[in-house]
This record gives C-alpha cells, sequence and structure tokens, in this order.
C-alpha cells in the first residue's frame, strides 16, 4: 500500500482547519468539535452507520461559511469578527435576529456611514442576510457531493444549519424530524467555543441556556451529565491525530484522479471567499504545472497541485482588508503577509500533504529576500517555489483587485519579465510561465449551462461584487438589460443569488479563462 497517499480524513480535516479560519475560530476548533460529537454519538450508542455520518458532518458541515464574506464584509464590517460573534449569539426570536443584525451594521465604520448602511440594508442587505445560511449550506452540501460523500452525509449537513424549536434554515425543520446526527454536531460546535474560553461549566450553561431552542433537551441533559468525561483530556490530545485515526473507512485513500478533483474542489471554495479570486487557484494551478512540466521537472504535478490550494491561509483573513478599495494600514499589511504560512500550517499536519505545503509557502517570496512570509533569498527558494510564484504575479496583474484594474496580458508579460531584471523572479521560471500563458489564447465556443457569451462576461462582473447598475456601466448596455442577463443566468445555472452564481463560475472554470469573452485580459 503506498502510504505516501492522502487519505480522505487527512484532506477533510485541513478542510475542517480553513474552516476555522473561516469562522474566525482558532484551529482545531472543527477537530474538537467533532471528537466532543463522536463521544456523545458512543454515550448514546449510536450504530457505526450513524457515527460514521456524524463524523463526515462534523468536519465539513461549516466549510461553506465564507462563501458570502464579501457581503458580510460589505455590511457588518469584519466578516471573521461577525461570525464568531454569531456563536455567542442564540436567536430564539426574530427580534433577537434583528438586534444581532443591527448591532454588527457596519461595525467599525464611522457613524455617518452607519447610518446609509442601514438605509442600504433595509433593501439589498435585509435580503442578502436572509439567504446566508442557505448559502453556506448549498456550498457545504455542494463540497460533500464533489467530495464523494453519500446522501446520508449531506442529509446531515443539510441539518446542521436547523434548530430544535424550527427557525433554522433551510427547511425549518424541528423536533424529532431532525436526525441524530445533526443535533450533535450543532451542539458540539457551540460548546466547544464555552468550553474553550471558560471550561466545563460554561459549556453545560450554554447549552442548557439553549435547550430546547437550539438544541435537543435530552442531548443537552445527557452532555451535561457527561461533560466532564467529555472535555477530560481534551485540552490533552493531539486533535489531528486522533480525528484521522477515527476515520471510519478502513483505507480511505484518494488516488491521484480523486486528489486533484478533491483539491481543485478546495481551490474553488477557497477563491470565493472574495470577488476578486474567483478562479485565480485554477488558473495558476493550469500555469504553474505546464511551465514546470516544460522545464522537465519531476515535480511538475506537485506544482500544480500546490497552485490549488496556495491561497488557502486566505480564509484567515478578513473581508474588510481583502476588498479594501483604500490604502492598507500596516497592520493590514502585515495580516496579509501571513496567509502563506496559514497555508503552510495547514497543509503540514498531514504527512502526504507536507510536500505541497513546502511548495505553496514561497508563492510570495522573492529571490533578493523581499518576499514573504520568512524572506527566503537564492537557493533557498525551490525551482518549484520559483515557478509558482511567477504564476501567481503574472495571473494576479491580469486580474482586477479593489485598488487597481486588471492589466492586459502583454503589460502583465512585460511587469513580469521586470521582476526578473530587478533580481525578484527567476528568469527561467518566468520565461517557462510566458511559455506557457502563451498558448492560452484559444475561445471557448461552448459555455456550460447554455450560457452564451454575453451571460458569461455578466456572470464574471456578476462574480466581482458588481450591482446591475455597474455591470450595465462596464458593457455600456441598460441597467435592463444587465437584469434580464443576471435572471438568466440564475435560472440556466440554477442558483438565486451572487455568492452561488459565483461558485457555479467557480466550479466550472469561468473566470480564470482566457478568450472573447474574457473581460481580465
Amino acid at each position: 500500500m503506498d502510504r505516501t497517499r492522502v487519505r480522505l480524513a487527512e484532506l477533510l480535516a485541513v478542510l475542517s482547519l480553513a474552516s476555522d479560519l473561516g469562522m474566525g475560530q482558532p484551529m482545531d476548533h472543527v477537530l474538537r468539535q467533532c471528537l466532543i460529537a463522536l463521544r456523545l454519538a458512543r454515550r448514546l450508542g449510536l450504530s457505526e452507520a450513524d457515527r460514521e455520518v456524524v463524523y463526515y458532518t462534523g468536519l465539513i458541515s461549516w466549510v461553506g461559511c465564507h462563501i458570502d464574506a464579501y457581503e458580510q464584509a460589505k455590511w457588518f464590517g469584519d466578516d471573521l469578527a461577525f461570525k464568531t460573534d454569531y456563536r455567542h449569539t442564540d436567536f430564539p426570536s426574530a427580534s433577537a435576529e434583528r438586534m444581532f443584525i443591527l448591532r454588527h451594521l457596519g461595525a467599525g465604520r464611522p457613524a455617518a456611514e452607519r447610518i446609509r448602511l442601514g438605509f442600504g440594508f433595509l433593501g439589498a442587505g435585509h435580503r442578502v442576510a436572509e439567504t446566508m445560511l442557505d448559502n453556506h449550506w448549498h456550498a457545504s452540501d455542494r463540497l460533500t457531493q464533489r467530495l464523494g460523500l453519500d446522501q446520508r452525509v449531506r442529509d446531515g449537513v443539510e441539518q446542521t444549519f436547523e434548530r430544535w424549536d424550527g427557525r433554522g434554515a433551510p427547511k425549518g425543520i424541528r423536533g424529532e424530524a431532525l436526525s441524530m446526527p445533526a443535533r450533535l454536531v450543532n451542539l458540539a460546535d457551540v460548546v466547544e467555543v464555552f468550553h474553550r474560553a471558560a471550561g466545563v461549566e460554561a459549556a453545560v450553561e450554554v447549552a442548557r441556556a439553549r435547550s430546547g431552542t437550539q438544541f435537543d433537551p435530552a442531548v443537552v441533559e445527557l452532555f451535561a451529565a457527561e461533560a466532564d468525561s467529555i472535555f477530560a483530556d481534551l485540552d490533552g490530545i493531539d486533535s489531528w491525530e486522533t480525528v484521522v485515526a477515527a476515520e471510519p473507512a478502513l483505507d480511505g485513500r484518494l488516488t491521484d484522479a480523486e486528489l486533484d478533483s478533491a483539491l481543485a474542489a478546495i481551490a474553488d471554495f477557497a477563491d470565493i471567499k472574495s470577488p476578486y479570486t474567483i478562479g485565480h487557484s485554477r488558473a495558476v494551478a493550469d500555469l504553474a504545472g505546464a511551465a514546470a512540466e516544460s522545464l522537465e521537472l519531476p515535480t511538475a504535478a506537485q506544482v500544480r497541485r500546490a497552485g490549488l490550494i496556495h491561497d488557502l491561509g486566505r480564509l484567515g483573513v478578513s473581508n474588510a482588508i481583502w476588498d479594501k478599495h483604500s490604502a492598507l494600514s500596516p497592520v493590514e499589511v502585515e495580516r496579509i503577509r501571513l496567509h502563506p504560512y496559514l497555508t503552510e500550517r495547514m497543509l503540514a499536519r498531514s504527512p502526504a500533504l507536507a510536500p505541497l505545503a513546502a511548495i505553496a509557502v514561497q508563492h510570495h517570496e522573492r529571490l533578493d529576500g523581499s518576499g514573504y512570509p520568512r524572506g527566503l533569498s537564492g537557493a533557498a527558494i525551490g525551482m518549484e517555489g520559483r515557478v509558482l510564484a511567477a504564476a501567481d504575479f503574472y495571473r494576479s496583474r491580469t486580474e482586477p483587485r479593489p485598488h487597481r484594474a486588471a492589466v492586459p496580458t502583454p503589460e502583465a508579460a512585460a511587469l513580469l519579465r521586470a521582476e526578473v531584471r530587478a533580481g525578484r523572479l527567476d528568469g527561467d521560471a518566468v520565461a517557462a510561465v510566458l511559455r506557457a500563458a502563451g498558448h492560452r489564447g484559444h475561445r471557448r465556443r461552448t459555455w456550460p449551462a447554455g450560457l452564451s457569451d454575453r451571460e458569461v462576461e455578466v456572470l464574471r462582473l456578476l462574480a466581482r461584487g458588481m450591482s446591475n447598475r455597474e455591470i450595465a456601466e462596464a458593457l455600456v448596455i441598460s441597467r435592463r438589460t444587465a437584469g434580464h442577463h443576471v435572471e438568466h443566468i440564475y435560472a440556466k445555472t440554477g442558483t438565486s443569488n451572487r455568492a452561488l452564481a459565483s461558485l457555479f463560475a467557480a466550479e466550472h472554470g469561468l473566470i480564470g479563462e482566457t478568450g472573447a469573452a474574457d473581460l481580465s485580459s
């Protein structure tokens, strides 16, 4: 048996660490939550099949919580702080939800801007808030499907967003109609946060406070009676090792094809955090992989895989920073410079993924030592890292960012060559990336879901967070026509809002492609 192959449990555990970052939680929150849910499942005498559902549901339920981070930051300031506070709040009534929203609306902004946002929230913002939980479930469900997990796990993921009192999403399921795995994961998620902050008594207190509203009263009573033993060794064990060892499958190792497919799915989920990066990782991976092959690197496949997940650490930085249109503060810059390190820390937990971590962490390093996160220079940067850095630089310049427009591909190539002359990027790596980029200019004639060329153009702008008015101005069409295009896109793709349409675009590689309908080149 090839022990270098990645186990499904390892990949899901990495995803759980990314979920932690996206929710503003410390790494290992989801792993510890999974262990708590499994311990409750054993005390309840659940069957092996049900414990398997608890296991996979616990690891993957929250992975979609960053899909609308752009909207969260737009209305509520720091999306990570917003989601952190969400776990500390119960919502037993509509008035409790309204108070939570009002308390966070425009957080951290001047009073005048908060008032302006308040008026805007009465329209579009309120509708966005109402769809958030639905978006999170849809995104998590889609990834569950792409990773090949069975329907019972998908059902568990769906019901994790439900509540005992029926005030949850997406269907308002209540009481005994809720599956037991979903009840356990929902409880474990919250009590882990309170236990980490203030110990066993705080965890029991919050469980009892939400008994009959968010949580099943019978499960709460069992938890309260067993809390001391459930938490007894939680702080002293390696959560990663314990969770991976508890994987239900005898051999859940992925084939190369399955791993590539799974990493592509993870790339899409990392990129949709911001409208400005949708499709970025796929495009970088394709470019870096082709360049590595042209250089005859024996690790070309590893370079491509590292490209797919090189930006996973972006989930640990608020969209209030990523999507900021004005100059970043020194503190914000330092936060951004951490994201390759966060990528490395997540991937390095898995021995099989550690080689990808070593490549991915170098995508912002520079030969003269001016890069980050470690300021490596010269021979300390491997050829794989040099290729990935060149591919990331080139692709980033052909994509818009909040503070600048995309540049045409000839200008991006010129900027890349200038980096070589300045001694920051490797000449051979840059030449290989430019050769690879020069062979990616064909026009894609047939689009998924029957989308037209114009609808793909509109979808790309919609994914970037543009309103119908802004789309109309960019394409020199009427606002009404832009609205019709958006409605047609929703109907054809089976989506209902920007976040879900963006996920569709990411999954089908529509943002990173070049061609007649590509507005970023």
